[in-house]
């Protein structure tokens, strides 16, 4: 109790007193003129992609060391964790990604990224772009540490901070608690990530009590057929002809199998069979990507992939040995589900010490997932998860008014105002952690 009114406390007096919370503001906005804006041009020139960001990793690990934390690096990889004791109180652990994507960067920015990498997955060398905001992330965690350490006579605890590798490859958290973090750095009493957003006014809070992303599984179909000669299909069974009705077939299972206000997705993004024109093939495959929100949805989708694809090769007669093979990759991340308690508490911090119009509560139109997950289960650890605002409001009146539209994540066109965004991110993450650790 002494701890929560404690907490309390500190939020209250940036809420009470405006000057304090102007004064952060400010500091942060010099802190972005004079370091943190040339530090985030640095990190966009020059991404690395998932689990190769070494130049990466190393200048954030310089970073943080500068601002008095103790680092350690090469968790799970490139992974990066910088502690810092302050004292009694709680243990918090704030997350930011570091990956880039295999994009060449068509976003006409003067700073536009030209890198190129070889790719530990094609083993090819592929054009690398900041296109989803990543840069911003470890930016902001920069800021962010340097706030905290200049202000240590404000908070008390420990603070955790971390820079993971390959959230894009979705491997990145998973193999950071494989290397056993907790066990060598203490399990958080709370977890804390941001992501930007695009979608966004830049500047704005976005925080849900919801599920702001979703989990994802990778499945592999490998449908087995006959071959035969394109001209005699009777003698044949042919697998594009079942590969396409386990397609279709599969649409059924978001739109009859799962309650109407229950979100799922069950995308076939890749059918590869045959060689030639006139050759019926003996195999095809099938590429999926499954979304959920909830356990529940998750087993209804897959459960329902196994038995419609192993149904339909009975369907076209195949025998028992032949039916189509459904393979579920082991490598999934559950929905990110925040904390509803603690997402309250939050929104009220920020809406009290940032203004309630910066503060909104948009639940994600989309399905996308996340790995930070992995970092807040098993133990199940308070979390909350929020979005940044990237793209400022002029650039939605131009699109609403028939102009080009906002670009996406993961568009090679994809950009975002970096001065708002980190700044806010910044001021957002130690407002956060003012809340949790206030002394």
């Amino acid at each position: 109790m002494t701890r929560l009114i404690s907490a309390l406390g500190c939020a209250l007096l940036l809420c009470a007193h405006p000057a304090a919370a102007n004064e952060l503001r400010d500091a942060i906005q010099a802190d972005y003129d004079d370091h943190l804006g040339p530090l985030w041009d640095h990190f966009h020139r020059n991404p690395e992609l998932s689990t190769v960001e070494f130049k990466t990793a190393a200048r954030m690990a310089e970073e943080l060391r500068a601002a008095g934390f103790e680092v350690t690096e090469g968790i799970g990889g490139t992974g990066v964790v910088a502690m810092m004791e302050n004292g009694d109180g709680p243990l918090v652990m704030m997350r930011a990604d570091m990956d880039g994507l295999p994009v060449e960067e068509k976003s006409g920015l003067p700073n536009a990224s030209t890198a190129r990498q070889m790719s530990p997955l094609s083993g090819k060398e592929e054009p690398v772009m900041h296109a989803c905001g990543h840069d911003v992330h470890i930016t902001s965690l920069v800021g962010t540490a340097r706030q905290m350490a200049a202000r240590r006579d404000q908070w008390s605890g420990t603070l955790m901070l971390i820079a993971q590798p390959a959230e894009e490859g979705g491997g990145g958290a998973m193999a950071m608690r494989r290397d056993d973090i907790w066990g060598r750095f203490g399990t958080p009493d709370y977890a804390l990530a941001l992501h930007v957003s695009a979608q966004n006014v830049a500047g704005q809070v976005n925080v849900t009590e919801g599920s702001p992303y979703a989990g994802v599984d990778t499945v592999d179909i490998i449908i087995h057929g006959v071959g035969a000669h394109g001209a005699a299909p009777h003698s044949g069974k042919d697998p594009v002809v079942l590969g396409s009705q386990i397609v279709l077939a599969l649409q059924t299972l978001v739109s009859r199998e799962l309650p109407p206000r229950s979100p799922g997705v069950v995308t076939v993004g890749a059918f590869q069979a045959g060689s030639k024109h006139n050759i019926i093939s003996d195999r095809a495959h099938l590429q999926l990507t499954v979304r959920n929100t909830t356990p529940e949805t998750r087993k209804i989708l897959l459960d329902g992939i196994k038995r419609i694809a192993e149904n339909m090769g009975r369907v076209a007669g195949l025998p028992e040995d032949k039916l189509p093979e459904v393979i579920i990759s082991e490598d999934f991340a559950p929905p990110m589900v925040n904390t509803p308690q603690l997402a309250r508490r939050l929104r009220v911090a920020w809406s009290e010490a940032m203004s309630d119009e910066r503060v909104i509560d948009i639940p994600t139109k989309s399905m996308v997932a996340e790995d930070f997950p992995f970092f807040t289960i098993d133990p199940d650890i308070p979390t909350v998860y929020w979005s940044i605002g990237g793209t400022p409001q002029a650039d939605f009146d131009r699109a609403a008014s028939g102009g080009p539209p906002v670009p996406s994540h993961h568009s090679p066109l994809f950009k975002i105002s970096p001065e708002p965004a980190v700044t806010a991110g910044v001021e957002s993450t130690v407002i956060a952690l003012f809340e949790l650790m206030g002394d």
